[in-house]
């Protein structure tokens, strides 16, 4: 063997000491390390994609599916079209949407109107307003059943709150639940009162985001306190302002542990009546799970549907 020929050999042998071994020992170990943090990272993002899809996605194909089955006697059959027929047949289907629409309505004027000026009114104060954010939020700390319970308590026609505040006042006490008129509006008042802390805090932090610069410049414009509210306040924050009109609407219309609480579900003549607890009804009461699930895939293509819809609006309207 010739001489360049060890050599070039000795060359290509890289002993552990020499430069070339080190780079490609610190090579192999930094893959080593990615390899393992990506391993942890998937595994993870494995783990709370299967939670996902197990508790989100798989009982919505599951509704799906049993919305065109039908089971009687421990036998599952194809019902085709007949548990959708069977509901929009149904009169307490019609009642209940109009329940449910009357309580989305109400709920946009207080639940949606009312926290955005309490965040205002809380935006003026300089002092205590950490004290003024946690009484606002306290509401939503309590257990739903329990405030829920609190109001039907005051809403007792014989020694309610409520009632007790109209005798000292002169007033005609009145049947807050069990009246169809005065009802649905009861449940909307508690049902504020229980959430509006969230969005509360949610209108704050967008509005103690607003440049005061705006408001000085308006103040010098001699804009009033309503002018700066309209001019300033709702276009600064129209983000969030609709955000949270999509997230209301679809929230009440999903509504209930309140009429099922405070008037037993259906209330008076069925006033309170909504579609959650027509779907309750339908599964648990009259075990007819393929109408319940009709009923739900029903509203989860409605708000599906709404929700596409506002979002293409505001695409437009941002372009």
């Amino acid at each position: 063997m010739s001489a360049p020929t060890l050599a070039t050999n000795e060359t290509a042998r890289q002993r552990p000491g020499q430069p070339g071994s080190g780079r490609a020992k610190t090579s192999r170990e930094g893959f080593a390390r990615a390899l393992r943090r990506n391993l942890s990272a998937h595994g993870f993002l494995i783990g709370a994609v299967l939670c996902f899809a197990f508790f989100s996605w798989f009982p919505m194909v599951r509704e799906f599916i049993l919305a065109f089955q039908k089971t009687k006697g421990g036998h599952t059959t194809w019902a085709g079209w007949s548990n959708l027929t069977y509901i929009f047949n149904d009169p307490a289907f019609w009642q209940a949407w109009r329940n449910t629409l009357l309580f989305t309505g109400l709920a946009l004027v207080f639940g949606f109107a009312v926290p955005f000026l309490v965040a205002v009114t809380l935006n003026e104060f300089r002092h205590g307003q950490g004290y003024l954010r946690m009484l606002v939020y306290l509401p939503v700390m309590l257990p739903p059943v329990a405030s829920v319970l609190l109001f039907k308590y005051f809403y007792d026609p014989g020694y309610g709150l409520f009632n007790r505040i109209l005798e000292i006042l002169h007033l005609p006490q009145q049947q807050w639940l069990q009246d169809t008129h005065t009802a649905m509006l009861s449940v909307v008042i508690a049902s504020t009162w229980m959430n509006m802390g969230g969005a509360t805090l949610i209108y704050l932090a967008a509005l103690q985001g607003i440049p005061g610069e705006l408001y000085e410049a308006a103040e010098l414009d001699g804009a009033g306190l309503l002018r700066k509210i309209w001019h300033v306040t709702i276009p600064q924050t129209r983000l969030i302002l609709s955000l949270m009109l999509l997230m209301q609407i679809i929230a009440t219309m999903q509504v209930f542990t309140e009429p099922f609480l405070l008037t037993g579900g259906a209330g008076s003549e069925g006033s309170t009546t909504t579609v959650v607890y027509l779907i309750y009804q339908y599964a648990f009461y009259f075990n007819n799970y393929g109408s319940a699930a009709a009923l739900g895939l029903v509203l989860l293509v409605l708000l599906a549907g709404f929700s596409a819809a506002y979002v293409r609006l505001s695409r437009s309207s941002e372009d």
